[in-house]
């Protein structure tokens, strides 16, 4: 069996968390969600994060943790912003394999809620729309997989990439 890691980027609202869990249960992997990582370092949530480091404070800090991760036969669901640390970025693929898991931004919209709230790594005056513009064309640089997920359940969703990886 692979001893890769599979690594899930994609939007905020995109189901890396949910459909992680799922995976690794299938893959008998263990499952790591980096964004609980980042909050366990600092001791607070992403919000506040954000709000006492800024936005350029909260990615550094987002990259250092992603940069750092250490694992074999895990799934990693990677926060939303991930895609802005380069060196973590190349990290994560050099200990697995990258899939995008690609949603339309009005299904998005519709599943993220209250952005301050969520923790969503927002530039001054940017809105969801425009982030999700901005971050498509890096998730798809980097991924070495792309998902389409637009009305698959998770369970079949996680059944596709555990083909994917076997």
């Amino acid at each position: 069996m692979n001893e890769k890691n599979v690594v899930l980027i994609g939007m905020p609202g995109a189901g890396k968390s949910t459909v992680g869990v799922v995976l690794a249960k299938l893959l008998g992997y263990r499952f790591l969600d980096s964004d609980l990582l980042i909050q366990e370092r600092e001791g607070r949530l992403l919000c506040e994060i954000i709000e006492e480091k800024g936005l350029d404070g909260f990615l550094q800090i987002e990259e250092e943790v992603n940069a750092s991760v250490q694992a074999v036969r895990t799934v990693i669901a990677t926060g939303g912003s991930a895609v802005y640390g380069a060196r973590a970025m190349e990290h994560l693929r050099e200990i697995g394999t990258v899939i995008y898991l690609r949603l339309p931004y009005a299904e998005i919209a519709s599943r993220v809620g209250d952005v301050k709230q969520r923790g969503i790594a927002l530039k001054e005056g940017q809105n969801l729309k425009e982030l999700y513009g901005e971050r498509c064309l890096l998730y798809e640089t980097y991924a070495d997989i792309i998902v389409d997920t637009k009305g698959i359940s998770i369970e079949k969703l996680a059944k596709m990439l555990a083909e994917f990886i076997k």
